[in-house]
């Protein structure tokens, strides 16, 4: 990874998931036929070990869990992996994803489905508790960069997406627009503050020699 190719990441999953809002806003018959046709998949497929198991994850991917348990403990690691700016770095992205999502979410006011299983908030595009998910699975990446880090930060952000669609809370397309803001936020963050990402936390002790993060 580049800092030039996580700007363009970045900046390609937040434009996409921008503009799925505005397809959804100005003409939602190319969207929503599919997103029915998905909620319906779900309902079918509903019995109590799939449905317990996405209630499990809703805990998870919410609540205090997700807006302060969640990004302190990525902050700990990023701490001893990165330093202070690395900590300061995950809490800046987990913060710049919840508010890209929260303004997407009020701006739109999409509704939810019907035959939802729990109660929510306002606004059903984004899917918070993906794009909550995608940022953990990218944060964690960037300061863990290997392939089995990759691969359980994707499977995770598409478990926590299809668990959504199991209680009808999100459509599918929800989760799809959460996912790349997610990322695309963390991406577009780790753009901007490289160096805080890439500086090993043993470079910042005093005396220390800086080297120079991958461009």
């Amino acid at each position: 990874m580049t800092r030039r190719l996580a700007l363009l990441l970045g900046l390609l999953g937040v434009g996409v998931a921008l503009a799925t809002a505005v397809v959804l806003a100005t003409a939602p018959h190319l969207i929503v036929a599919l997103d029915d046709a998905w909620n319906l998949e779900m309902v079918e497929w509903r019995n109590p070990v799939l449905t317990g198991s996405a209630l499990v994850m809703n805990v998870l991917g919410g609540g205090w869990v997700a807006t302060i348990l969640t990004p302190l403990l990525v902050a700990a690691l990023a701490w001893i992996a990165r330093g202070w700016r690395g900590a300061l770095f995950s809490l800046i992205v987990f913060l710049a994803s919840a508010g890209l999502v929260q303004l997407v979410k009020k701006a739109l006011g999409r509704d939810r489905p019907q035959d939802l299983l729990i109660a929510s908030d306002f606004g059903s595009f984004p899917s918070g508790h993906t794009a909550h998910a995608a940022t953990f699975a990218v944060v964690l990446w960037l300061l863990f960069p290997t392939l089995w880090v990759a691969i359980g930060g994707a499977v995770w952000t598409m478990a926590m997406g299809f668990s959504r669609t199991v209680l009808s809370v999100h459509w599918f397309s929800d989760t799809v627009g959460g996912a790349l803001i997610g990322a695309g936020a963390a991406l577009l963050v780790a753009a901007v503050l490289w160096r805080w990402v890439w500086l090993p936390a043993e470079l910042e002790a005093p005396g220390g020699r800086s080297a120079d993060p991958p461009r």
